[in-house]
């Protein structure tokens, strides 16, 4: 089974998840989407894969949360997907990507199920 991780090096729960990923034997593919960011059919796929709705993806501590006014009720999936092409530091992380199912590594043990 092919694994994808989008990985931030500079993120503890991240290095974790690859590190645990490592160890149980698994050698994803790792795309540090800060620097490749996932486009919009990889967004929704990924957000199909984990059954979640775009804005629970966001991380909503990030000054870009509040810069583009994402806690605005009003915008649409689109938009939201749009801010996190733009602006992949509120993509949360780590996601894991394992054939049609996703985990977010928080905590990393959590990407274990879907392996």
């Amino acid at each position: 089974m092919s694994v994808t991780i989008w990985h931030n090096p500079r993120c503890s729960k991240s290095r974790q998840t690859l590190e645990l990923l490592r160890d149980r034997g698994v050698e994803p593919t790792v795309v540090e989407y800060l620097k490749t960011p996932p486009d919009a059919v990889a967004i929704k796929a990924a957000l199909k894969k984990l059954g979640l709705k775009p804005r629970d993806l966001l991380r909503r501590g990030e000054a870009a949360y509040k810069e583009r006014g994402l806690a605005d009720p009003g915008l649409s999936d689109d938009d939201i997907i749009a801010a996190m092409i733009a602006e992949p530091v509120l993509i949360e992380r780590p996601v894991v990507i394992a054939g049609d199912r996703a985990a977010i590594g928080r905590p990393p043990e959590s990407v274990l199920e879907i392996l």
